[in-house]
């Protein structure tokens, strides 16, 4: 019988397992572009940034492009190490 590890439950949402997704691929990434890619309203999206930002899983950093307020996030090593362990034990119940 395989071991089933716990998926993360905090990865486990569709849209925080996106928003993961797209940011361990990029360096770091605007707000706009996530909601872009994302398809979420803007209040839903500051509401899961808020949760891997909690978790340590993100970092967010607040700034000005010109007059305007520009959120960015970036993943974090412990993030990266969240997701990679959430991807194994998803391929792990695959297999």
């Amino acid at each position: 019988m395989k071991d089933l590890t716990p998926l993360d439950p905090l990865l486990h949402s569709q849209l925080r397992l996106g928003i993961m997704s797209l940011l361990i691929s990029l360096e770091s990434a605007e707000f706009t572009f996530i909601k872009e890619k994302t398809g979420a309203t803007a209040g839903n999206i500051s509401v899961q940034l808020d949760k891997l930002s909690t978790a340590g899983y993100i970092e967010i950093i607040k700034s000005f492009k010109g007059k305007k307020p520009l959120t960015t996030c970036k993943v974090t090593k412990v993030g990266i190490s969240a997701f990679e362990t959430y991807v194994k034990a998803l391929k792990n119940y695959i297999e």
